[in-house]
């Protein structure tokens, strides 16, 4: 597996990681977003330090992750009973 060593600055800290090749791109992308999100606070809102501003985003990343979570769950349980559904239609035809 091949292991990078990158830095990532959020926050005005730069923090080095050793990460999967297959990951570097991702968690670049994911860096800049958070950078972005920080300033995005800190210019429209009352935000007074970093650390404020990073709780905001964990709040926001935080989330988005469970309506995507709960999204995802309301897909799975619609297919099942689509499934089901259409199960029991093949059932009724092979009789």
């Amino acid at each position: 597996m091949d292991v990078r060593r990158i830095t990532i600055n959020i926050a005005g800290r730069v923090y080095p990681l050793n990460v999967p090749a297959a990951e570097e791109e991702t968690l670049r992308k994911v860096g800049k977003q958070i950078e972005s999100m920080i300033k995005d606070f800190e210019q429209n809102f009352d935000v007074r330090d970093k650390q404020d501003a990073l709780a905001m985003c964990a709040l926001k990343l935080g989330t988005n992750a469970e309506v995507v979570s709960l999204n995802y769950e309301k897909n799975i349980n619609f297919t099942n009973e689509r499934l089901v559904k259409i199960n029991q239609s093949l059932n009724e035809f092979g009789k």
